[in-house]
């Protein structure tokens, strides 16, 4: 798109889709994890890992990089492809509190999935960590989760599922969460507008988009992540950015999203 047709009311400034992969532990180098990132005017690039490390990104090497990115003062939204929470059936199970920072220590106290050297199979195979405390159902959908069509957070071994990620995954949002304290908008976890000037981030599900871009040579991990920062980028300079983060959905819904979580770009 020509940068002179972009909205002078784009919300954000800088936009980083990640793929993401919940394989081995937090310290490996996984093909699977991919960083895209653009400016509001320019084309979304793949970031490599920073010089010195290995040829990929860590699980601790991208949350530590974005720990800096997000520290920086420039509005970015950053879209991450896993569950940011789980079905309200399993906070019902539980008896959780219907508060996402404090599901979020739950539930790194059961699967400390960012310790040095966890693995998630390990957690689920009970040779660490307390998970038999914290199991779900793979019958338990999200309600974003049934809108779109997508595998439950709890569908573990299955082609497409974000399970594994998930449970891999939400540590380092409470990671991110500590680091950047007041700085970082959960959505809509922290409501669904967004604060002027502040960064946030996000669940995307880049399904929704693969096919609106050619992949050119990508490989399937990279084009994801890059679709992902494509259409943020180009929703937010259309001006229509704004439509998806308020989506049109029951009020009920709503309240159960911001317990459960909802993807970016799910609609009515």
């Amino acid at each position: 798109m020509n940068s002179a047709l972009s909205s002078p009311n784009a919300l954000f400034e800088r936009y980083i889709g990640i793929d993401y992969s919940g394989a081995q532990t937090p310290e490996s180098s996984l093909k699977g994890l991919r960083v895209y990132r653009a400016e509001r005017t320019s084309a979304p690039q793949e970031i490599p890992p920073p010089s010195g490390s290995r040829k990929y990104w860590s699980r601790r090497g991208i949350a530590e990089w974005l720990t800096r990115q997000l520290s920086d003062g420039v509005p970015s939204l950053v879209g991450i492809d896993h569950g940011f929470s789980f079905p309200l059936a399993y906070f019902e199970t539980y008896q959780l509190a219907a508060d996402w920072p404090a599901f979020l220590d739950d539930f790194q106290t059961h699967w400390p999935t960012d310790g040095h050297n966890s693995r998630v199979q390990d957690i689920r195979n009970g040779s660490s960590g307390a998970g038999e405390a914290r199991l779900g159902s793979a019958r338990w959908r999200r309600v974003t989760e049934q809108r779109v069509g997508a595998k439950s957070v709890f569908h573990f071994d299955v082609p497409g599922s974000v399970a594994k990620s998930t449970h891999a995954g939400l540590p380092w949002l409470r990671y991110l969460r500590q680091q950047l304290a007041g700085r970082l908008h959960a959505w809509p976890f922290d409501g669904w507008a967004i604060p002027t000037g502040q960064s946030a981030v996000a669940e995307i599900y880049p399904s929704l988009w693969s096919k609106r871009w050619p992949q050119e040579g990508r490989t399937d991990d990279q084009h994801d992540a890059y679709v992902a920062c494509a259409w943020m980028q180009q929703t937010d300079r259309d001006g229509g950015l704004e439509d998806y983060l308020k989506p049109p959905i029951p009020r009920h819904e709503a309240s159960v999203a911001q317990i459960e979580g909802w993807i970016l770009g799910v609609g009515e």
